[in-house]
């Protein structure tokens, strides 16, 4: 990966644009502050003006935490491991790990997140992963070819109990032995 390492030009460029989008917020944070019109927030007591502006630089701070949490998010969806992130960072895996403990996702989390496939009495199930509920269900067709599904908005606790009903369903359905 390349440095990310800038030039003092960069630097100070960097440093202009970032005093040019404070000002106005700067201003505004002084002005509700103050009660008066923003305009004038650099006539008023210097450690006033100057408190408002770290107001504003706080704001921005936290700012830059949340879309840095975003983006740690997005990398590690992608694949981007914590060491990777560390890195880039200047810090350990385990240092990224506990900025941002949620962006990498844990095998084990998205194994378990995944559906499955159930093979029974000849006939076939899927079980399924409800992303807003965290429930699971089921679909599956019997070998008498007979369709079944865990009831409209149904939504099972763990994956074990939607296995057992789709089990019980296939079955059901079994291919008949005769």
């Amino acid at each position: 990966m390349a440095s990310t390492e800038i030039t003092p030009e960069e630097s100070a460029e960097l440093a202009r644009a970032l005093t040019d989008a404070l000002n106005p917020l700067a201003a505004a944070i002084r002005a509700r502050e103050s009660g008066g019109p923003e305009a004038r927030m650099w006539e008023a007591d210097p450690v006033e003006v100057t408190l408002s502006v770290l107001a504003a630089w706080k704001v921005v701070d936290t700012e830059v935490k949340r879309l840095t949490a975003i983006a740690a998010g997005t990398a590690g969806s992608y694949g981007a491991s914590y060491e990777q992130m560390g890195a880039v960072w200047g810090i350990t895996r385990q240092g990224a790990r506990k900025k941002w403990p949620d962006a990498v996702p844990r095998p084990t989390a998205t194994a378990a997140q995944a559906g499955s496939v159930l093979a029974l009495f000849g006939g076939t199930a899927e079980l399924v992963r409800d992303s807003r509920s965290g429930g699971w269900a089921w679909t599956a067709e019997g070998a008498d070819q007979t369709r079944g599904a865990a009831e409209d908005h149904t939504w099972y606790a763990t994956k074990e109990e939607a296995a057992a009903h789709a089990g019980a369903f296939l079955r059901e359905h079994a291919a008949d032995p005769s």
